[in-house]
């Protein structure tokens, strides 16, 4: 249920969005507007062939208005409402696609331009406006004189109701969201850039508030963090183009994210998939740091909480800090020390990633420590997931690690980093401890994964937890979850799991003897997917019986891998199974 100060914020939307109806339309655009991004093709091809998938729900809208389809979930009315259907079609770009596009938009300006409906929130208002303003041309295209003037009311009568209620926007990406959609929309069209001057400098001072120091955001998920930067930088751009200046705090958010992401790009291009954050639309990264003007510069290995170990063609990206506290914690994982590997191409060790678009059952698998590569207390995460809020799917991440100290050393055979964490102290007395060391030709990592009761206080209470638990000890699983589309092979008797990647490279999982290995079914939450995908994890299991276990293992490149190697298959765009 929604609180007061809720309930009060949607009154004063809907009663501003009642308001702007007495805004007279722009008379036109400054200049003929551009469109910065697209979508995916394959999923624009998909919404012609009757299908659509948003937050998670697949519809079939085959001779229906994609606003007659009845919405299961409010995440599936704001991703109808935020129009990112319309950058898929905008990427198929076809005749059909164009007419399909301009049907549903002006549907919405008869159904819902009054103020009717769930679209009239601040943050996708500006998500709308945004799109409305790149994909201009692309609707506008073919249409009369009074459908572009009913597109220009309405698009002038939204950037109206954002001066009123941009600020109101939650702080964090809805607030970027509706600050930047002012923004653009106001200095895209004739006679309302003065609804922009207040906006220019709160977006400056909201990223003096949400970028740190680091170039990072209090929820530490990467791909919010690509679209704050993407916003920035079409705001910047913009505002540029308008003969206005940038403010410093909003050039200087610019200059602070582009090396953060840079850092939390694995081999690939794609980023990293930690609290909640996808690996980032193909190519808007590559498009957003261009588009930044910053200069690559050498990586630091620490950004945002995580650590990055690079070598060859292999990327290792660590999450080495405490998950998110405060709002942040409504949306982090228990993924202290996890990581990520990925080898040229192809993404090998993952995380299993976020399940809300496949409900709250899934949001909380996805949240515990299990679903990351990284070891686990068996029935335990590193943080716990709170029972309150739980109706409403809002429940925060409590009781995680505090201290997670970190080391990087390079040595003459590599890179070697070492993390631990105390999330498991205050119930069983034991630190968990990380060992990572990348070869410098990336064919190699090699860990050590310890459990261990450092003074006396600790060793009390992990005699106190053995005590009331199983006489076997207290249980563990290191995991190491694969990608969907590694095949896997364990051979017990050599105790090695083989994994092919796509491209052909072969690599080898071993680890030490006297522990339980196995090849698991896992499972991969990616919100391109109609649902969670099949996939296979690497689980070693074994119990602490005294104050010091440790687990060693490696990851290594078959000899007979080629240094280099071609490749040349080609992948199938995200929902391509839909």
């Amino acid at each position: 249920m929604a609180g007061p100060h809720r309930l009060a914020a949607r009154g004063l939307d809907r009663l501003h969005a009642w308001m702007a109806r007495g805004h007279r339309g722009a008379r036109g655009f400054v200049s003929d507007p551009e469109p910065r991004g697209f979508g995916s093709v394959t999923r624009g091809r998909q919404i012609l062939a009757g299908r659509c998938l948003l937050a998670g729900q697949l519809v079939e809208i085959r001779g229906r208005d994609l606003w007659d389809v009845p919405a299961t979930t409010t995440g599936f009315d704001a991703a109808r409402h935020g129009f990112g259907w319309l950058d898929d079609l905008a990427a198929a770009g076809d005749a059909r696609a164009r007419s399909t596009a301009q049907d549903w938009l002006w549907n919405w300006i008869g159904r819902f331009e009054g103020g009717r409906g769930p679209g009239w929130t601040p943050a996708l208002t500006g998500r709308r406006a945004i799109r409305w303003v790149n994909h201009a041309a692309f609707l506008l295209h073919g249409r009369g004189e009074s459908d572009r003037d009913l597109f220009l009311r309405a698009l002038s009568r939204q950037c109206w109701f954002l001066s009123r209620r941009a600020q109101s926007a939650a702080p964090g990406v809805p607030r970027f969201e509706a600050l930047s959609g002012l923004i653009v929309a106001a200095l895209s069209m004739e006679g309302r850039a003065a609804l922009a001057d207040p906006a220019v400098p709160l977006l400056a001072r909201e990223c003096d508030a949400q970028i740190d120091a680091t170039g990072g955001m209090p929820t530490r998920n990467p791909e919010e963090l690509l679209r704050v930067f993407t916003l920035l930088t079409w705001t910047a751009a913009d505002l540029h183009r308008a003969g206005r200046a940038v403010p410093t705090g909003h050039s200087a958010a610019i200059a602070r994210i582009a090396p953060t992401l840079r850092a939390l790009r694995h081999a690939d291009g794609g980023l990293a998939r930690f609290h909640g954050g996808g690996r980032g639309l193909n190519g808007r990264l590559d498009h957003a740091l261009a588009a930044s003007g910053v200069k690559p510069r050498p990586i630091d290995a620490r950004a945002m909480g995580y650590v990055r170990l690079a070598a060859g063609r292999t990327s290792v990206i660590v999450d080495a800090a405490p998950p998110p506290a405060g709002a942040a914690a409504f949306t982090g994982h228990a993924s202290t020390l996890a990581f990520e590997l990925t080898s040229g191409r192809r993404p090998m060790i993952v995380n299993c990633g976020s399940g809300a678009v496949f409900g709250d059952q899934w949001r909380r698998a996805g949240r515990a420590t299990p679903s990351h590569s990284t070891l686990g207390l068996t029935g335990y995460s590193s943080a716990r997931i709170a029972t309150s809020g739980y109706e409403t799917g809002r429940c925060a991440l409590i009781d995680g690690p505090r201290n997670v100290p970190v080391e990087m050393t390079e040595r003459p055979v590599g890179l070697l980093f070492w993390g631990g964490h105390d999330g498991y102290v205050a119930q069983f007395g034991l630190t968990h401890a990380r060992r990572l060391d990348l070869s410098f030709d990336g064919r190699s990592l090699s860990g050590e994964d310890m459990l261990l009761a450092i003074d006396r206080a600790h060793k009390r209470r992990f005699d106190r937890a053995l005590q009331q638990g199983p006489q076997t000890g207290i249980g563990f699983d290191v995991r190491w979850h694969l990608h969907p589309e590694v095949q896997a092979r364990l051979d017990p008797a050599a105790a090695v799991v083989t994994m092919t990647l796509r491209s052909g490279e072969s690599w080898e999982f071993r680890t030490d003897n006297g522990v339980h290995l196995s090849l698991q079914p896992g499972v991969y939450l990616d919100d391109t997917h109609l649902e969670p995908t099949r996939s296979r994890q690497i689980v070693v299991s074994a119990h602490a019986v005294g104050p010091e276990t440790r687990i060693r293992w490696t990851l290594a490149k078959a000899r007979d891998t080629a240094i280099a190697i071609r490749d040349l298959h080609q992948d199938d765009e995200p929902g391509d199974d839909v």
